[in-house]
């Protein structure tokens, strides 16, 4: 049986067509696919993301376990409500998952995918070890991701008085507790906004409130073609336990200095003195057709794949990002439909902040 999000009531009455991902019962998209990614781009949308993992630690030495657990370093948390990126690896390198980790007065707390949830909670509870710290996975909250130029001030215009003075100054990738609301200035469309993680007793009465401010209701389809204009990962496609972070596009968030010693971090370091020899890229379609995950990528006599692709709303054309030989040019080919079509390469990210890169 499907697991439902507290929202599943409100996707219902707003006529969401609701389908399996991942084992949750999630919105695709609420009419039209392509009206929901331009309003994010233009104005502001939101999103169900309920179906995450959202994991608190606490313990005198809970600093000192995500040295050991994360390949990106919390010192770089210099105060409360910071925000990073960084992943989870295996021995071996490879990518159990990515996620964010916040720095709270009180500890920290991260954010993990829905797909890989009890892989995640496995894994972290097997890692402490003799650390004295407390790992709790918080299934009475909900997270309402709100995106685009206008995000912020209409979500602005809904939070209560007194949990305004948190958010009115909040720096990109920042967060910080408004009463029972916690509110990130992040998220996964490459535009600026809010995730509100919150009581799941109350995202209903807030999912309702944002839509009667002209907040455009979003499902999965437009988060995915949110997230590859913006060239952000996704776990299962440009990354997973068999691909290192280096090949992932993912170098910038591993900390190897210094003495720390983290999981994955001695094979990280091989990997780089033998040489990597594939890496992400994005790609564009100079032809008709449709870039999909799955797709061989012809170069230089050798193959890469397509990782994640699609039709780019806002370009007009097809895209992707793609796993490739190291040693790709400015151009190469894809078989689509037995067909070999010609792609142009270009660094793995398209639209930003509403605008084509």
């Amino acid at each position: 049986m499907l697991k439902h999000t507290p929202l599943v009531t409100q996707h219902q009455n707003m006529g969401a067509k609701l389908v399996d991902f991942g084992g949750w019962s999630m919105p695709l998209h609420y009419g039209s696919q392509m009206e929901e990614h331009h309003h994010v781009r233009r104005q502001a949308g939101m999103f169900d993301v309920s179906h995450m993992t959202v994991v608190d630690m606490q313990g005198k030495e809970a600093k000192a376990y995500l040295h050991y657990l994360l390949a990106n370093d919390v010192d770089k948390l210099n105060a409360p409500g910071k925000a990073l990126y960084t992943a989870m690896l295996n021995e071996q390198g490879g990518v159990l998952d990515d996620l964010i980790v916040y720095r709270l007065p009180w500890g920290y707390r991260l954010v993990v995918n829905c797909a890989t949830r009890e892989k995640d909670l496995a894994w972290m509870q097997k890692q402490v070890g003799g650390f004295d710290v407390e790992i709790r996975a918080r299934d009475d909250l909900a997270i309402i991701a709100v995106q685009g130029p206008e995000a912020r001030s209409k979500a602005d215009a809904v939070l209560a008085d007194y949990q305004l003075p948190a958010c009115t100054n909040l720096s990109s990738f920042s967060a910080a507790e408004a009463g029972d609301f916690f509110v990130a200035r992040t998220g996964y469309t490459g535009e600026d906004g809010y995730e509100v993680i919150l009581p799941a007793t109350q995202a209903g009465d807030f999912w309702e409130r944002l839509a009667e401010e002209g907040v455009e209701a979003c499902g999965l389809g437009a988060r995915d073609t949110l997230r590859l204009e913006a060239g952000l990962n996704l776990y299962g496609h440009e990354m997973d336990e068999t691909v290192s972070p280096w090949v992932a596009n993912m170098g910038w968030t591993l900390a190897l200095e210094g003495d720390r010693v983290f999981i994955g971090k001695d094979a990280l370091l091989a990997q780089k003195k033998a040489g990597l020899k594939e890496t992400l890229v994005g790609l564009i379609l100079e032809g008709k057709g449709v870039l999909r995950a799955g797709q061989t990528v012809h170069v230089n006599g050798k193959q890469g794949i397509v990782t994640s692709g699609s039709f780019s709303p806002t370009l007009g054309k097809s895209i992707a990002l793609a796993r490739v030989p190291s040693d790709i040019a400015e151009h190469c080919q894809v078989e689509i439909r037995n067909k070999l079509l010609n792609a142009r390469v270009q660094a793995p990210c398209f639209v930003r902040r509403g605008k084509v890169l």
